[in-house]
């Protein structure tokens, strides 16, 4: 009798190993929900051959079909983020930044903003490069720092790649209790050499508004004429990692939240730099908190290549101070510019 085949049986119970679903959403994003075990898509996409195969051809009544959302797809991914985020199960980067949670809650949150309420035109979005390091430097305005914010969506959405800008801000905005840590996970640091740096050297977008506070707490009076670039220590930042500088002028923020008035006894009590009167706050108590409905314009410039100058450069105190000022000269040329082109602010 020929010996039998031993088959060794593992008693101990083996994890089983969950794969993400090959779909991708409407907005070209990677479906975040679980497949089904033994298919390689989740039950939302699981059916849908023309998702799995994009080049098929597909009316107009299916594509509008497949962009309406459905009940019980948004129903799966709740539970399925739900599920991530009760369980850890996200990436958070060294700096705070959470890519999911600002892609997929955030950056939704501000599209009306955006899109109805602001009416953001976005002019030379494709100089931004697709790739690569960049230093993108802006005018700042409105009492409100709501330009930073919707910089960061106009890139996000409407780049040909989708890019995130992590915009460098005062250590004030980290610690307000839930601005802070939103703005942390929305991909923003503190304004340091050191972590400009290692953005930079990662390869990220990295926003600069060199006005800070003197431009976001001007007086009506001022609106669109650029304060000081201070030391031009982001001209410094560009010539040392070689990053292009995109220059950028945001036209709509300073009609938004006019400040009229600056109560500069009970900004010191309060420790902020500012405390802004508008036409509406604080006379309107928490509605006054509420945007105006102005009309924006955000340009982006042509990139001002840095790899050109010596490996010293950043030391020559004259030359750094003459691009710093050359390049606020172009954005507020660029200002200039698309005021006449807006022609109306609020219509």
């Amino acid at each position: 009798m020929a010996d039998a085949e031993v088959i060794r049986i593992d008693r101990r119970a083996r994890p089983k190993v969950r794969t993400r679903c090959r779909a991708t959403t409407n907005s070209g994003r990677p479906c975040r929900n679980y497949a089904i075990e033994g298919d390689e898509y989740c039950k939302v996409h699981g059916g849908d051959a023309r998702r799995r195969h994009p080049s098929s051809k597909r009316s107009s009544d299916e594509l509008r079909a497949e962009a309406a959302p459905s009940p019980r797809g948004f129903v799966d991914w709740l539970q399925d983020f739900a599920t991530r985020r009760l369980s850890g199960d996200y990436p958070v980067d060294d700096f705070g930044y959470d890519p999911e949670l600002a892609r997929e809650v955030l950056l939704p949150l501000a599209k009306p903003l955006y899109d109805n309420y602001f009416r953001v035109r976005t002019l030379g979005v494709d100089r931004i490069p697709a790739t690569g390091p960049a230093l993108l430097v802006a005018n700042h305005s409105g009492t409100i720092p709501m330009d930073a914010v919707m910089t960061q969506y106009a890139v996000a959405t409407e780049h040909p790649q989708k890019r995130t800008i992590r915009n460098v801000a005062a250590n004030l905005a980290f610690t307000m209790p839930f601005i802070g840590p939103l703005a942390r996970k929305s991909g923003n640091a503190v304004a340091c050499d050191e972590d400009a740096l290692e953005l930079l050297r990662r390869g990220e977008l990295l926003g600069v508004y060199p006005e800070g506070y003197k431009g976001v707490g001007k007086g009506w009076s001022e609106r669109y004429k650029l304060q000081r670039f201070g030391r031009g220590g982001f001209v410094e930042l560009a010539l040392k990692t070689r990053v292009p500088i995109i220059p950028v002028a945001i036209v709509g923020a300073e009609e938004a939240y006019p400040m009229i008035a600056n109560v500069k006894g009970l900004a010191k009590v309060l420790g902020f730099p500012y405390f802004p009167i508008t036409p509406t706050f604080p006379l309107l108590g928490p509605l006054g908190a509420l945007p105006l409905p102005s009309r924006w314009i955000i340009e982006f410039g042509e990139p001002i290549p840095m790899d050109d100058y010596p490996d010293d450069a950043a030391d020559d105190a004259m030359l750094v101070f003459d691009l710093s000022d050359r390049i606020r000269d172009t954005i507020q040329q660029m200002l200039y510019r698309n005021l006449s082109l807006r022609r109306g602010a609020f219509f």
